[in-house]
């Protein structure tokens, strides 16, 4: 029985698919194998290398410290936060037009 093993490589991984794992793992939603198999990833190296690249760890000083974002990093986060505020004020004007409508158009009372 043949299987087709693809290769991957660094390149393959967008940036917001690797900040979403090292933010999993670093939130302790998932450990590195569980990570490693969830999502495919074939080799331990990559999960380390991308936590040390994108993570909060200080691996030198070996202390958690909150390290300065990648302008990839803080892009993403950045166009995230459009959507939601996008989202938010979308259903505000919902909200206040439905408002407008009723107040525009009082219900009529049978009161005789």
């Amino acid at each position: 029985m043949k299987t087709n093993y693809v290769k991957r490589t660094q390149k393959d991984y967008t940036m917001s698919f690797k900040l979403q794992v090292v933010s999993e793992i670093e939130q302790g939603e998932l450990t590195r194998s569980q990570a490693l198999s969830k999502y495919g990833i074939q080799a331990k190296s990559t999960i380390r290398d991308w936590l040390r690249k994108y993570g909060n760890f200080d691996w030198e000083n070996q202390s958690y410290k909150p390290m300065s974002k990648s302008p990839e990093q803080r892009i993403i986060e950045l166009e995230e936060k459009i959507k939601l505020l996008e989202k938010q004020k979308a259903r505000a004007e919902y909200t206040a037009d439905r408002a407008d409508k009723k107040v525009s158009h009082p219900p009529v009372s049978y009161l005789g």
